[in-house]
């Protein structure tokens, strides 16, 4: 009986077997002839792509910013050329060379690399092969009178991206060959040698921007030569452009806080408030985006990249800092909510806050100070009193849960997290949470002392500088802030609604008047104390608060955000001057310059005088860390 059962289980492993064996060749058959009629397809067609134009992008007042210049690529059909090189009347390959101003040793450089599978996987000595690329109008002309001499040598129509201004560089992107990666992610629609975004504008809506390749197709002869369209062309691809952009910058703004900024390492952001539409993203230092088209791209993009002050460093959205003073008002504005302080508690200072041997200094000021005051006078005391009696006050239960809810309502106002802005590579920044104490100082361990440089926008606290900006608007919107965006208009689509709802805090409107109170007095005086009075402008009420974050490395960095007007505001702002000391120092002024560019277009004469300091002044580091 057993023998009876092993030869059944021996039989059906062998028509199990025996059937796999045929599926497998059934596959491989199915594969070759698949091969077999790519190949003579390839034999019998020639696809040439008519690469698209890529969209047009515009600035919010619609100038145009980039567009599209003719190049050429020079390609070579490998079985026309390489027949003809065998047959007695040969292309003459120094007479091409010349043609095309490239030396016969880099000419054969290039064969063999494009012969070479390892390198080249797309490889077919039937379909063309890209020699040299980016040639410019003239020198396409050239080879194009004499190109009957060299069969088998197509020129290819392109596009390259031409600029028509040297700023925002970040913030426009920019193009380069496509990735061998990216090509196998998406086949259908990638070859060997297109371009794509890879930065700014250019990346985030690159599927918008790119438009659909057309194609033409031709039959060919046996040895490979085009000889006639196929079917009149009834079946030809027509291309499609990419769609055209309308960015909400202000190119205007964008250049002018570029000139402000010149020779110092930091940012600025702007934001109009109502919208979250983002007026200027400057960088510094930056570079002119033109500088990474053509043949010199890559020779650029190094020299850039090995800049130890790395301009490609996208500082708005990318750069790390502590927020410093600026953070008192986001506290203030928890504190409120949670009814730890309004607008009439006073916390003494003593130029400090000092519990025991532990003391964290502060500048002399009038004390108590009142909350709009604390904001005015930029007292460290007050928070930190505030920030403790929020922490240790029983009605959470225990100090985690009080944590907790402090960590609840600053998130709300977009920090901790991604804002969500349609740009690549945006940085989260960081709002510590109750497991970082755990870990640092052991679970159930750590007091509210152990925190308190948080109060005053230190410690474990890190923002972007369009965080910043994101506050001064939620700030100046009392309440609400709509994701920071740079895409005002696309072509035949309409905004996504992501960019257009509004975010809520958890804190009341009634809640920020204190604190836009106190940002009033800061800049035009009128409490007890005013931080930053450099940036006051005439016929303007500017709200705003400066801010110094701690470096290591050398001297503090100098921020600031405001908003103006202060009723109905245009906009928000917030800036980064690295290694510039006080807030009030080098970034006030530079912030209160482009409210006034913006708003009234021009500086007065009797402002000059500042704009023209900050323009001048040098604030570059002797060495990069």
């Amino acid at each position: 009986m057993r023998d009876k059962y092993n030869y059944r289980v021996l039989y059906i492993k062998f028509c199990v077997g025996l059937v796999a064996v045929l599926l497998v060749g059934q596959l491989i058959n199915l594969q070759l002839i698949k091969n077999y009629r790519q190949q003579a397809d390839d034999n019998a067609f020639f696809r040439k792509t008519i690469y698209a134009p890529r969209g047009l992008i515009y600035d919010r007042n619609g100038k145009l910013l980039v567009f599209n210049q003719p190049i050429f690529d020079i390609e070579i059909t490998f079985k026309v050329w390489n027949e003809l090189q065998k047959s007695d009347t040969p292309i003459d390959t120094t007479l091409f060379c010349k043609t095309l101003n490239i030396s016969k040793e880099s000419f054969k450089t290039r064969l063999i690399n494009i012969k070479d599978k390892a390198k080249n996987p797309g490889y077919s000595s039937l379909i063309p092969q890209r020699i040299l690329t980016q040639l410019a109008p003239s020198d396409a002309a050239v080879l194009q009178e004499v190109l009957w001499k060299f069969p088998g040598v197509l020129i290819v129509d392109r596009t390259m991206r031409q600029y028509t201004t040297p700023n925002a560089a970040h913030a426009l992107g920019s193009i380069g060959e496509v990735s061998k990666e990216r090509i196998a992610q998406e086949p259908s629609i990638y070859k060997q040698g297109d371009y794509i975004g890879v930065s700014g504008v250019e990346k985030q809506y690159e599927g918008e921007l790119r438009g659909k390749n057309g194609m033409e197709i031709f039959l060919r002869d046996v040895k490979g030569k085009i000889q006639s369209r196929y079917k009149n062309g009834i079946e030809d691809i027509s291309p499609v452009g990419g769609k055209t952009l309308k960015l909400t910058i202000d190119i205007a703004l964008q250049a002018y806080g570029e000139s402000l900024m010149a020779n110092k390492v930091g940012s600025i952001v702007c934001i109009e408030p109502a919208t979250g539409e983002i007026l200027a993203l400057v960088s510094s230092p930056t570079f002119d985006p033109s500088s990474l088209v053509g043949r010199q791209r890559s020779k650029n993009y190094s020299k850039l990249l090995n800049d130890p002050f790395k301009p490609l460093l996208d500082r708005p959205l990318m750069a790390r800092y502590p927020p410093g003073s600026t953070f008192k008002t986001v506290n203030a504005l928890v504190f409120e909510h949670e009814e730890i302080v309004n607008v009439n508690t006073r916390y003494p200072c003593h130029a400090g806050f000092s519990v025991g041997s532990f003391r964290l200094r502060c500048h002399i000021h009038s004390s108590p100070l009142d909350l709009p005051n604390s904001i005015a006078s930029s007292c460290n005391a007050y928070y930190c009193y505030a920030l403790r009696t929020m922490l240790d006050n029983k009605k959470y239960g225990n100090i985690r849960n009080a944590f907790q809810e402090w960590e609840k309502g600053i998130v709300s106002f977009g920090f901790g997290h991604k804002l969500g802005v349609d740009f690549p590579n945006e940085n989260r920044g960081s709002i510590p949470n109750t497991a970082v104490y755990d870990k640092k100082y052991g679970k159930g361990r750590w007091k509210s002392l152990n925190v308190v440089s948080i109060a005053i926008g230190q410690g474990e606290i890190i923002s972007t500088p369009i965080q910043l900006a994101n506050l001064a608007a939620t700030i100046a919107n009392r309440g609400f802030w709509i994701r920071p965006h740079v895409l005002k208009e696309m072509e035949g689509t309409p905004q996504d609604t992501a960019y257009t709802n509004k975010r809520y805090t958890v804190v009341e409107p009634e809640y920020f008047d204190p604190v836009v109170q106190g940002m009033q007095w800061a800049v035009n005086g009128g409490g007890s104390g005013s931080t930053a009075r450099i940036a006051r402008i005439d016929d303007i009420i500017v709200c705003g608060k400066t801010g110094t974050a701690e470096n290591p490395h050398g001297r503090d960095h100098s921020i600031f955000m405001a908003f103006a007007p202060k009723d109905n505001p245009k906009i928000a702002i917030a800036i980064v001057v690295e290694n510039a000391g006080f807030g009030a120092t080098w970034a006030a002024p530079i912030v209160s310059l482009m409210i006034e560019k913006y708003i009234k277009g021009e500086i007065s004469e009797k402002r000059k005088w500042m704009e023209e300091n900050m323009k001048k002044g040098n604030l570059m580091p002797t060495k990069a860390y």
